[in-house]
């Protein structure tokens, strides 16, 4: 079973959010890390894929050399091989399609992300894929076994839980609850050094959407303290100054 797993750079959850203009996030001083989702759910779910009926994990990325050392890390989890796919992180789309034409070629059973991204939490990306490549596609999968050529997935609801059921080869995005964060140990980090790590040359797709503006939320206002007995004073404040949502 060939197993693909598409991973994104983000920046660390305690970053500073700050713009160098108002289309640019100012990297400076920020760490970046692999994307929680498609590192906790989507990459050891195909791990453990492959540990149980055999295969290879091979994980993409698209972007420049920055994006190397978050590939190298998911190689350091335990995946197989990795694939920096050389074109700028432009928009969803252009992602999506740079991703579709490098899988084209490859003949994967089984396409795994994320189900968003932390930083823009979008969360198309997977839907384009499948789209672009006429494939069944299941989104925000809390649980995903493989039997053959035949697949079951699980994905939660308010009202309860879905069941689904396919056929390979299909796209599934991963949400939480699919598997459990592993933490690369120094086996996996030397042997991580040795893998290949393939550039493939951008298919210079196109985008379909650019950033205006960037805008931080505005402050949040200050906390008032009342006395817990005064109940009067919460009284006139929910009245006067308590806004509705």
């Amino acid at each position: 079973m060939k197993i693909l797993v598409c991973v994104s750079k983000v920046p660390d959850t305690t970053a500073k959010i700050a713009f160098s203009n108002p289309t640019t996030y100012d990297e400076s001083g920020v760490t970046f890390i692999i994307n929680p989702y498609d590192e906790w759910y989507a990459l050891v779910r195909a791990l453990e894929l492959k540990e149980t009926i055999g295969g290879t994990v091979v994980v993409a990325s698209v972007g420049g050399a920055d994006y190397e050392p978050i590939i190298r890390k998911a190689l350091a989890i335990g995946a197989d091989e990795g694939v920096r796919i050389d074109a700028p992180e432009s928009d969803a789309y252009s992602v999506a399609s740079e991703i579709v034409s490098y899988a084209k070629s490859e003949s994967f059973d089984l396409i795994i992300c994320g189900k968003e991204t932390i930083q823009y939490n979008g969360g198309v990306v997977p839907g384009m894929i499948a789209e672009l490549l006429s494939l069944p596609y299941l989104s925000g999968a809390s649980k995903l076994e493989v039997n053959g050529n035949d697949v079951v997935l699980e994905r939660e609801i308010a009202t309860g839980v879905e069941v689904f059921k396919s056929k390979l080869p299909m796209v599934v995005s991963a949400a939480k609850g699919m598997a459990e964060q592993r933490i690369p140990n120094m086996r996996g980090i030397m042997a991580a050094r040795t893998k290949p790590l393939n550039v493939v040359v951008s298919a210079n797709a196109s985008t379909q959407t650019e950033v205006l503006q960037f805008s931080m939320p505005p402050a949040k206002s200050g906390c008032k303290m009342i006395n817990p007995e005064d109940a009067a004073q919460l009284i006139q404040l929910l009245h006067e100054e308590a806004k509705v949502i």
